[in-house]
């Protein structure tokens, strides 16, 4: 073993993960070991370890390892992938940060029985960091239309509304877990409600007039499972995309039978 490899079992501690695991990565063709001693054992170098950092990248955003290997595929380039992620990482932990310290102010001003300052209370729950992505797939006035309807609510209701969407996500994830089917009563009730939900935001074209809103619910469903930033709302606690491929599939069906 040379200086600039590792033994599995050395990358395994170092990674907080397990030659088990490994061996799996190199069983589904993930992450092969860059050579095998005389001794049979699996060594990696550099570029293995650069690899297998941007799979545990992706797993800890939800995606299971047939859309891992597909996003490692488009993306074959380790710099420019790892540097978008690193941008992607750094604007969660500021966006985390500022919600941690709202939560921490209110916290505060509950403990001493201050009044509330509903102006400090949403830091970090911004919606308008998927703006330029809004704009690109819907249009400006899509934007332009939902932006003005957030604004225009007070604290109260922009707190109903957040909780509204919190109860959504746990409920899918409740209904996932206890192994309903997509078509089951559970979670076609659960497909309304999401409907009902999405055809409430001005700007999406669920909500304008003559939309074609059957598309659009399944187009979302077919998102949440590409995307991991809205899959992860719906992560079970297997992990992976159970989660969002069940939201997606009672959806398609309600969409189809109902829109």
């Amino acid at each position: 073993m040379t200086e600039n490899e590792w033994s599995i079992q050395q990358i395994g501690k170092i990674a907080g993960t397990t030659s088990r695991t490994l061996r799996h990565y190199d069983d589904v063709g993930l992450l092969a070991p860059s050579r095998i001693g005389h001794n049979g054992y699996r060594y990696y170098d550099q570029t293995a370890l650069v690899r297998l950092q941007r799979i545990l990248l992706l797993r800890e955003l939800g995606l299971g390892l047939p859309q891992i290997a597909d996003v490692l595929e488009r993306e074959a380039s380790e710099i420019p992938a790892l540097e978008s992620h690193l941008a992607w990482l750094r604007q969660e932990q500021e966006r985390l940060m500022r919600q941690v310290a709202s939560v921490e102010n209110t916290i505060t001003a509950l403990k001493g029985g201050e009044r509330l300052m509903a102006e400090n209370m949403f830091d970090g729950f911004d919606h308008t960091q998927y703006k330029d992505e809004v704009e690109e797939r819907w249009g400006k006035k899509a934007y332009a239309d939902s932006d003005r309807w957030w604004r225009s609510m007070s604290a109260d209701e922009k707190a109903a509304w957040q909780q509204q969407v919190s109860d959504l996500g746990r409920d899918w994830i409740a209904a996932a877990e206890s192994g309903a089917s997509p078509e089951s009563g559970e979670a076609q009730a659960l497909a309304k409600r999401h409907v009902a939900w999405l055809t409430g935001i001005p700007g999406t074209p669920a909500a304008a007039p003559g939309g074609d809103v059957k598309a659009y619910v399944i187009g979302l469903g077919e998102m949440y499972v590409a995307d991991p930033r809205f899959g992860a709302n719906y992560a079970t606690s297997a992990g992976g995309t159970a989660g969002a491929e069940f939201v997606r599939d009672a959806l398609r069906l309600y969409a189809e039978g109902n829109l």
